[in-house]
């Protein structure tokens, strides 16, 4: 009976264990990223902060990459099966046939 009841929470716990440490993740990502981008914005205002800001380049820049993971962590690429079977007809109609 506890045997049954494994079998069923592993992919469960997996599952659960995978979007932990993708949240771990992003959190390191995003810390990483105001910290670095907090210091090229430091360097700027020491050295030229009357010219153009040119901060705004990586920032934007990585904040595109920032923005699709936090995409990957809270929107997570979930099927179900009507999408699946789906997709699976709609790859055997595509395929040539395979002698």
């Amino acid at each position: 009976m506890t045997g049954d009841l494994e079998a069923l929470t592993d992919p469960v716990r997996d599952r659960a264990i995978k979007q932990l440490k993708k949240r771990h993740d992003f959190a390191t990502h995003l810390l990483v990223y105001v910290l670095v981008n907090s210091f090229i914005v430091v360097i700027w205002a020491t050295t030229n902060s009357g010219g153009f800001f040119w901060p705004v380049f990586p920032i934007v820049g990585w904040g595109i990459g920032l923005v699709m993971n936090a995409w990957d962590v809270w929107h997570p690429a979930e099927f179900d099966e009507d999408q699946i079977h789906r997709e699976m007809s709609r790859s055997l109609i595509l395929l040539p046939d395979i002698p």
